[in-house]
């Protein structure tokens, strides 16, 4: 990091743009070196003691010197990256990375060229190529209209205030093109190299290509907020920052909060180099990423239902206007990124009157208000009366089968009562037992009068019959 420095404050006084620098290539170094010293750390401690990602990365050895300098000097991501950790690298170099799973169809493995265990790579690696040229193609057109020296030039105070901010985003524009370019470029070599290999895509069963995927331009240019836009560019860069910096400063057990955004952002300034333009735009960016999680965290859900799971019929105008704020904001952000002095950057901010400066400024003082309180109370209230809501609608769909239930229930035994009586001319179901029951009852009378010593004769079978229809009250 040290020499990387010296480098950088040497390209910013000698100010030689047709010189070659060294610094690009010297920032992929300290990423992998620092990378490596967390992973040999890591590997000395506990695996109780780590994260699920420490424990993929550590490293409990040494590896040997020719590894190792494999590792640091890997030529396809040498001068412009991407960056690596060594468990890739030596996966790669032992080919364990291509071992097919278990249970996997022969048919649907990776193709390979004859004992080869590398799986053919030359069209997805083409493919990288010829996009990456059309992005610098495009760069060299759009960079001819939208530059620095339009934006500072007198010219630029002609148009409205709405064109000078899509002059801004055009400029960050032009100038994200010269990075999806060159990063598509060395991202095709190390997929030409095999090092690109993620393996088989379950759903699809085709090769995935894309373990060192550097950037995603269309989620850049669709991002609605910080995250996604953050996510999408520079992503072995991040995740580098993330997990070598940003959950570092993060005490155990606790969650990362506004330090570690702070002291993450200006790690990243300072490893890009000491021009002002680096410091303005990382750090108004770690205010912007706190400011974005808590409109995601207390203004969004009012446009969700209340379990979360569905946008409501507003949700549409929620992400439109998160979109044009997301990309607003970036263009003003990123602007001292490429004008990269000082006087140039608080100028070009000036001349849009600071508003992202003062758009962020008022969402935190907004938030420290008693205006975050009362959003969480009316969230709460929100949620608790949908609860009630939804509660009281179950059980009263639940009263309504019951009823249906019932219903049905009293519809069969009419259905039933009528179906006997056609059936049976107005006899009961089972009539044979009907008169059984009788005649039983017949008997015990009978039999009880004697046994009270009264005279009791068997009855003719007239006085039978009579008895028995008395007992059914109907003629037999």
């Amino acid at each position: 990091m040290g020499h990387m420095s010296i480098s950088h404050i040497y390209r910013q006084f000698a100010n030689t743009p047709d010189q070659v620098d060294i610094t690009g290539a010297q920032m992929v170094l300290v990423m992998k070196l620092t990378a490596f010293c967390w992973n040999v750390y890591d590997g000395r401690l506990k695996p109780d003691d780590l994260a699920d990602f420490q424990k993929a990365r550590a490293l409990p050895e040494l590896p040997n010197l020719l590894d190792y300098a494999g590792y640091v000097l890997f030529f396809p991501s040498l001068f412009a990256g991407p960056s690596f950790d060594f468990v890739d690298y030596r996966q790669w170099i032992e080919t364990t990375m291509f071992d097919v799973p278990p249970g996997t169809d022969p048919n649907s493995a990776p193709r390979t060229r004859k004992q080869r265990k590398i799986p053919r790579s030359g069209t997805p690696a083409t493919m990288k190529a010829v996009v990456g040229l059309i992005w610098i193609f495009l760069f060299l057109q759009f960079s001819a209209w939208y530059n620095t020296d339009l934006v500072i030039g007198n010219d630029y105070m002609k148009y409205g205030f709405l064109r000078r901010v899509w002059i801004l985003e055009l400029l960050g524009f032009a100038t994200r093109m010269k990075y999806y370019g060159v990063w598509y470029l060395t991202e095709g070599a190390c997929i030409l190299s095999g090092l690109g290999y993620r393996g088989i895509d379950p759903k699809t069963g085709r090769v995935q290509w894309n373990r060192l995927e550097n950037v995603n331009p269309w989620g850049i240019e669709t991002a609605q907020n910080t995250r996604a836009y953050l996510e999408s560019w520079n992503k072995n860069t991040n995740n580098w920052l993330r997990n070598y910096m940003y959950l570092r400063v993060t005490p155990k057990g606790k969650k990362p909060g506004f330090r570690a955004s702070l002291a993450t952002f200006a790690t990243s300034a300072l490893w890009h180099g000491f021009y002002p333009g680096y410091y303005l735009s990382f750090v108004l960016a770690a205010f912007l990423q706190t400011v974005a999680k808590n409109f995601r965290r207390h203004v969004r859900p009012f446009f969700l239902t209340p379990d979360g799971q569905r946008p409501t019929e507003y949700k549409i105008y929620y992400d439109i206007l998160s979109y044009i704020i997301t990309q607003a904001a970036f263009s003003f952000t990123t602007a001292p990124f490429v004008l990269l002095t000082l006087p140039s950057s608080l100028l070009v901010w000036s001349r849009v009157y600071f508003y992202s400066v003062l758009g962020t400024a008022a969402s935190m003082a907004f938030f420290a208000s008693p205006a975050k309180p009362w959003l969480i109370k009316r969230l709460n209230a929100r949620n608790t009366t949908a609860k009630a809501e939804l509660q009281q609608q179950q059980q009263q769909q639940a009263q309504q089968a019951q009823q249906q239930r019932r219903q049905q229930r009293q519809t069969l035994s009419r259905e039933s009562t009528v179906e006997d009586a056609i059936m049976g001319g107005g006899l009961p179901s089972d009539p044979g037992r009907e008169l059984d029951d009788v005649v039983r009852e017949i008997k015990e009378e009978v039999e009880a009068r004697r046994q009270r010593g009264a005279s009791v004769s068997m009855p003719t079978g007239q006085d039978m019959k009579a008895a028995v229809e008395s007992k059914l009250g109907r003629n037999v």
